[in-house]
């Protein structure tokens, strides 16, 4: 019924680094809630089920727990439903998981033969002699990356995290879609393998892809827990171009750089669950003493909220993979991956890894510039707003929850040989090789690639450079006396108010002009004249909104497509019975004849007699005479 093998003892680390100060955050934040019973009864129950997702033995004890995540997160949305917005984004992710559920099922239902109360390792058998593994490597990467929010069922990030209460954000973000790359683990290794070299592209370009997409909509957002929620699909793209690369590697029977790129997936699973959960906090804390998700409602609350301050830019810093900070060390692992492919000479790859190679690099300058625009714009500057002005630091509950995850964040970075160590030993428990000695051959100073011509980083003598350079200044400063003249702002003859600062829109101004053929941006200008005349007293407001591509083009053409289905289906079963009836028949020969293709082997003189038939009884039963 349960396992704790080494996989699990590692995801169950992790959730347990991400509840510890979630708890102090979550009991510091429950007096702002009213439905006090509603949330703690379903917060407890979210951290029960994604436990007991990843000690579970067997797939029906991995569906339980699997359907309860989804549910008691799904509840935790709707903690406050108070407008549209809220009961909108908890059926869009109500409908996303399930959807995701349904392809699990399948794909639980295939390799079982029905019976799911089978462990995993006798399910690997009955996998091996199906006839078509790619369907249930698709039924398995459909349900478990929905979760995960790669693209492209990635769209209710943006809009079930803002809507959640912050330590709900924090616990989604960072430890519940970490949760669904557990499966990948998991059941690639202990099912599906051996895969084939496909499998592993198609996680590369799935990876490549959502790291762009997400971090181009981030620069886009005003909502400051959307823009994290955008980076939670940009860092899952990161995490999938390691993990693709380590199945690509496998499958080229190359076990250093295969256990390596694994390696650096797992690390970066650790990082982002670490600063993306602090992020979260932090932006909990703006939001809650602002009474707004608006940045340009923000401004200058590092001089009243200095913890605040501090430790949400220690995970902005990790997040953009600034050195030597752990966002940093799991990055530059990913680009060693990529970079030590150099020698195969494989057409595919020769195409989709320096994509991967490009997207990783534009995603890591693009995650400087939007970091700098999320700091610059809530804590620097002037007050944007009479509520941010008037804001104070958060209780010491929550102040306790945030640094003690920026200490998470911290021995992320300075004890990383230690976490590698252990990722390493995890991989050599899935069957890998054992590579720790190879990234740390003289000690704890260096890391090295273990490819051709591989680089090396020294995190430790970089971080001590840069505090020993630090202080150095600070001394010389305090020892030479140097002289403070404190001037007022000069703003070329304008008087300087928050109004003259640079706002969220246009700081990513440039940038979402490059990028209007993705954004199509509906920008929005409205002027108040005085008494209706032509003056210079004019006041404007200027806003721009950005609806996703994905949504745009996707989602909502399949809406379109699913009401019309809908409309014909209704119009048959009222008022054309005999077609009804007809359509139905033809749907169940069908399923039928699908049912033989997939659990016998395929004929193509049976398919052809199958397919002659059906278009008979289309002809004769749905369409019929043309009178």
């Amino acid at each position: 019924m349960f396992l704790f093998d080494t996989l699990s003892a590692v995801f169950t680390v992790l959730i347990l680094l991400g509840i510890v100060p979630n708890l102090f955050y979550s009991f510091g934040y429950l007096p702002h809630i009213k439905r006090k019973t509603h949330y703690l009864i379903h917060y407890f129950g979210f951290i029960l089920s994604m436990i007991g997702v990843v000690i579970s033995a067997n797939a029906l004890v991995f569906l339980f727990f699997w359907e309860l995540m989804s549910l008691t997160s799904w509840q935790l949305i709707l903690t406050e439903p108070k407008d549209k917005e809220n009961l909108f984004a908890a059926r869009f992710y109500f409908f996303m998981t399930h959807l995701g559920f349904v392809c699990l099922l399948l794909f639980f239902l295939i390799i079982s033969n029905g019976d799911i109360n089978q462990s995993f390792s006798a399910l690997k058998a009955i996998a091996s002699h199906f006839a078509y593994p790619t369907l249930l490597f698709f039924f398995l990467i459909f349900g478990l990356l929905s979760k995960a929010g790669a693209v492209p069922l990635h769209v209710w990030l943006p809009y079930a995290h803002p809507q959640a209460p912050s330590p709900v954000s924090a616990l989604m973000s960072g430890v519940m879609l970490k949760i669904a790359l557990y499966g990948l683990f998991r059941f690639l290794f202990d099912i599906l393998y051996p895969w084939p070299l496909q499998w592993g592209v198609v996680i590369l370009i799935i990876g490549a892809i959502s790291s762009l997409v997400g971090v181009l909509y981030a620069l886009s957002e005003h909502d400051i827990k959307a823009l994290l929620a955008n980076h939670s699909i940009e860092n899952i793209g990161i995490i999938l171009i390691a993990f693709g690369m380590g199945m690509i590697f496998d499958t080229l029977h190359l076990p250093l750089l295969s256990a390596f790129a694994f390696i650096a997936a797992l690390f970066h699973i650790f990082n982002h669950m670490s600063f993306k959960s602090l992020l979260f906090m932090g932006a909990g804390s703006v939001l809650h003493q602002t009474n707004t998700k608006n940045m340009e409602k923000y401004g200058g609350l590092i001089k009243t909220m200095p913890i605040t301050a501090i430790t949400f830019l220690i995970a902005a810093i990790s997040i953009s993979a600034l050195p030597p900070s752990n966002g940093f060390l799991s990055e530059w692992m990913i680009f060693q991956s990529l970079l030590s492919s150099s020698h195969i000479n494989i057409m595919t790859l020769k195409l989709t890894i320096p994509f991967a190679i490009f997207a990783l690099a534009l995603t890591g300058g693009l995650a400087i510039a939007c970091f700098v625009k999320a700091y610059g714009i809530t804590f620097l500057g002037l007050h944007r707003s009479t509520n941010a002005k008037h804001a104070t630091e958060v209780n010491s509950l929550m102040k306790i929850g945030m640094i003690l995850m920026a200490l998470v964040v911290i021995s992320l970075m300075l004890l990383a040989p230690i976490y590698i160590h252990y990722f390493s030993n995890t991989l050599v428990s899935l069957g890998k090789a054992d590579v720790y000695h190879k990234i740390f051959p003289h000690g704890i100073w260096q890391m090295h690639s273990v490819g051709i011509n591989g680089g090396v980083v020294s995190p430790l003598i970089l971080l001590i450079a840069l505090l020993g350079i630090t202080f150095l200044l600070i001394f010389a400063y305090k020892a030479l006396h140097v002289k403070e003249r404190i001037y007022k702002t000069w703003a070329c003859g304008y008087r300087t108010s928050s109004r003259t600062q640079y706002s969220s829109t246009g700081f990513a101004g440039p940038i979402r002009r490059f990028f209007t053929w993705l954004y199509k941006p509906q920008e929005h200008l409205n002027t108040e004249k005085v008494k209706g005349h032509n003056t210079i007293f004019t006041s404007s407001h200027y806003a721009v909104h950005v609806k996703p591509l994905f949504e745009v083009s996707l989602y909502t053409s399949l809406v379109r497509l699913t009401n019309i289905t809908s409309y014909w289906v209704y119009r048959f079963a009222h008022f054309e019975q005999r077609r009804y009836v007809a359509i139905i028949f033809n749907l169940l020969l069908m399923v039928l004849f699908s049912y033989r293709i997939f659990s016998h082997q395929f004929s193509w003189a049976t398919f052809a007699i199958e397919t002659v038939v059906m278009i008979i009884t289309i002809k004769i039963l749905v369409i019929g005479d043309k009178k």
